[in-house]
């Protein structure tokens, strides 16, 4: 062989090409978010040189093969995972010399027969074998709400000779002769629709094969005896592992006005009974989103993007909103409003931390926001300073107040004939309403407030409950255009105070942390009552886990789509999946399922940060479609075994850095157990984490017609693809592989898992706008701090290279 097919077939050959692979993607979505996609896809996505690169890797993997003789000692699984990237490639090249793509844009009543291309190389119009006319474009929009539910374009089509009426609606695509259309956007008047086109059909059905190789690969990998995955399961022993992990996240002069202390104190003690605070958390109520809600989740938004709390020194949510609605006078002067910066409350002279609405106002009534305000919201988003975003914020909370405390976003009156099925608020326009409805609307809520403070003094609540009682009433008889469903509306209620996430927070984190100390003490001795003890608390983390399951079950009921299409529904199914995952290695080693417990806390304490939003809102558009359901949910659960495996890593370096040299050599076997399930959840994450991601390359080119467009998202699923495979082929390399090494890359790989949720949403943008948060800075605080963590530990636990993980005989990549 000459030195030549020696490098092209070397292992350190493939983890430098691999490397410079993810390096370059990882660059692209910067030159992406400075300079434009256009420039990124010049200078990296379709440059020559990343095609050269691409064609290496498969040169590379084309000489391991013969080199190490993979087809003779049939390892058949293996080579059909690798062979299959190697079609998804060639599919993606197709797609990119051959493929089409383009825009249609069309009025209702105008027939086009010619696309519009945008290239790298400029733009044209290519024409089309048929004839297409818009006959209507229908915007459906949310009940009472601008938010669109769903768009539709009713089309004709002529071609050979035939008038054929199709519809095109997000996720229904038109296909005609090859080409794919697809339903991008509208003009803003709705008569007019924008189509994108696509037609790729060699590219796309070489791709799909490719997806469907891979799955059958991993599906013989799980499953196939001469599996690297089977071995590593084989080799485990059921005995308790070794690990100790402490991981401790605590998030971490005004003008004249009366006695705010005393106010506060009043409002908090006013007694309001439960029975009455019950009937009225139930009312139905239409949110500006259009979705109806009882007035139990209104309040508890309500509060939260005021105060940032669920509570005001135990002051529940509905509590505070009748007190609000009854006595606003009150609470003007009472510090509740969060603040986001000291900085305002130094500028403004406001209460530090919490200030009350009456402080944001000079003696005159002069707003004190009203200046910087307006300069802040004259500049571009990206220009704004975090003075401005801080001031925005506040803003936003004083505007809440305002309506609030006027009545105008409790959307409880129906109207019958509105053609958008609007509700309205008492302290909205009400002239839409005539006759008798005009005088209930405008008088029965104002009246109802009435009985309440009459209430509070007397203590007689009777004549309370029959006023609200006439508002139910009203609005069973006048909503025709909306079905108020009862049952949905008690059972959103009982999951706001069940707040099952939250509970099951505290249940993970005490549970998984009462199991890794009974862990460490069964280090030093072997103890029966210890192992029972374990077994106790297992039972314990199984019932949190059904309370988990219960949550999410009530949430996909109330919501109407499965709980994970936002940033908080991800993180709480995230932090399900990790403890499925725990479940999994129960029996192996309940230290790994402990651990598991633990970071599915640790997720959930992360969701329940104020930054984290759990409202839960109606799905937009292109999230209508089944694959929403089986992408995320396959990609969360990657996430949960890279979790395990981070923390397995981090516990191992921790170990390497506590104990000395030779308890190290004494619990050598404990590290090693650890290293193979540390592998193995690299394996089964890495496995799902590909799997998942080529599912939303499927749901892409079904809903807009590519399944590839570079978007950053999209990208850094493929780096970390990319880094985990560096990972888990680690093993290749005998001189660089072992305990320290394999931990270390573990921990570190996981900050790529960190890019693809978190980062990207922060220091990137793209489509995948829908989960992004703009608070997710809160998060990088504790980030840095478990990195500089994470730093220590590497530089400590180096004493511990010399374990080796043992050889795993007739393994894959034996030669």
């Amino acid at each position: 062989m000459s030195p030549i097919e020696k490098i092209i077939s070397s292992y350190r050959t493939m983890l430098l090409l691999l490397t410079v692979y993810a390096v370059g993607l990882s660059a692209a979505t910067f030159i992406e978010k400075a300079h434009g996609s256009t420039l990124a896809k010049v200078l990296i996505y379709y440059s020559p040189l990343f095609f050269l690169l691409q064609l290496l890797l498969i040169a590379n993997f084309v000489g391991i093969i013969r080199r190490r003789r993979f087809i003779r000692k049939k390892h058949w699984s293996m080579l059909l995972v690798h062979f299959s990237w190697v079609v998804i490639l060639s599919g993606s090249v197709i797609s990119h010399l051959f493929g089409v793509e383009g825009t249609i844009h069309l009025r209702e009543g105008e027939k086009k027969n010619r696309i519009h291309i945008r290239s790298n190389h400029g733009q044209r119009m290519d024409p089309l074998p048929f004839e297409i006319e818009l006959e209507r474009f229908t915007l459906t929009r949310y009940p009472g709400s601008m938010s669109p539910s769903s768009y539709e374009s009713n089309l004709r089509v002529y071609v050979d000779g035939e008038e054929r009426k199709e519809r095109v609606f997000m996720n229904n695509v038109l296909d005609v002769k090859g080409y794919r259309f697809f339903q991008a956007s509208f003009d803003p008047d709705e008569r007019g629709t924008i189509l994108s086109v696509n037609k790729d059909v060699a590219g796309r059905n070489v791709t799909y094969m490719g997806y469907l190789l891979l799955m059958v690969g991993f599906v013989g990998c799980v499953v196939g005896r001469n599996s690297r995955l089977r071995r590593l399961i084989s080799q485990l022993k059921n005995h308790t592992a070794v690990f100790l992990f402490l991981l401790c996240m605590y998030p971490a002069g005004v003008w004249s006005m009366p006695d705010r202390a005393a106010i506060k104190k009043a409002v908090l003690q006013i007694h309001i009974p439960d029975e009455h605070l019950a009937r009225f958390g139930s009312l139905p109520v239409q949110s500006m989103n259009g979705r109806m809600i009882p007035v139990h989740t209104f309040s508890s938004e309500i509060l939260r993007k005021l105060h940032k709390k669920s509570t005001i020194d135990g002051l529940s949510a509905d509590r505070f909103l009748l007190s609000l609605l009854t006595m606003p006078e009150m609470w003007m002067y009472v510090p509740f409003m969060a603040l986001p910066d000291n900085e305002l409350a130094e500028y403004y002279d406001l209460t530090k931390g919490e200030c009350a609405y009456a402080e944001l106002f000079h003696p005159d009534g002069t707003y004190k926001l009203q200046a910087r305000i307006e300069e802040a919201y004259r500049k571009i988003p990206t220009q704004r300073s975090g003075f401005d975003k801080d001031l925005i914020k506040l803003d936003e909370q004083v505007n809440i107040f305002h309506q609030v405390a006027n009545g105008q976003l409790l959307r409880i009156f129906p109207h019958e004939t509105d053609t958008n099925s609007r509700w309205y608020a008492p302290g909205d326009d009400l002239s839409a309403y005539g006759g008798a409805d005009s005088v209930f609307v405008s008088q029965s809520f104002a009246a109802y407030l009435s009985e309440v403070r009459r209430a509070l003094k007397s203590g007689d609540w009777s004549k309370a409950d029959d006023a609200l009682q006439r508002i139910r009433n009203y609005q069973e008889e006048k909503s025709r255009t909306i079905d108020i469903d009862a049952d949905r509306i008690r059972l959103e209620v009982m999951y706001n105070k069940l707040d099952p996430f939250r509970r099951c927070k505290i249940g993970y984190l005490s549970l998984g942390g009462m199991m890794l100390l009974l862990s460490f003490i069964l280090f030093f001795k072997d103890s029966r009552w210890i192992r029972r003890m374990l077994g106790v608390l297992s039972l314990g983390v199984g019932t949190v886990f059904a309370f988990h399951i219960l949550g999410m079950g009530f949430r996909w009921f109330i919501g109407g789509y499965a709980p994970w299409s936002n940033s908080y529904e991800t993180m709480v199914y995230m932090a399900w999946a990790t403890a499925l995952a725990g479940f999994l290695f129960m029996r192996r080693n309940p230290m790994t399922f402990a651990l598991a417990t633990l970071f599915a806390g640790v997720i959930l304490f992360v969701s329940g940060l104020n930054w984290m939003d759990p409202q839960i809102n109606p799905l937009v558009p292109v999230l209508k479609s089944p694959w929403l359901m089986f992408h995320v949910a396959v990609l969360m659960m990657a996430y949960g075994f890279f979790g395990i495996s981070c923390l397995i890593g981090i516990t191992s370096l921790t170990m390497m850095s506590v104990l000395g040299k030779e308890r190290i050599k004494h619990h050598a076997r404990s590290f090693r157990e650890l290293g193979i399930i540390n592998e193995i959840a690299l394996l089964a994450g890495l496995m799902l984490m590909t799997t998942g991601t080529f599912m939303g390359a499927v749901w892409a080119n079904e809903s807009w017609g590519r399944y590839w467009g570079w978007d950053p998202k999209e990208t850094w699923a493929l780096i970390t693809i990319v880094v985990y495979t560096m990972v888990s082929h680690l093993h290749l390399l005998p001189r660089w592989y072992n305990l320290w090494s394999l931990n270390l890359c573990s921990v570190i790989a996981f900050a790529s898992v960190l890019m693809t949720y978190f980062g990207v949403n922060y220091f990137l943008s793209g489509m995948h706008s829908y989960g992004q948060n703009d608070s997710i800075q809160g998060l990088f605080i504790y980030l840095y701090i478990i990195a500089g963590i994470v730093a220590v530990l590497i530089v400590t636990a180096r004493k511990g290279r010399f374990l080796k993980m043992n050889r795993i005989k007739h393994n894959l990549y034996e030669t």
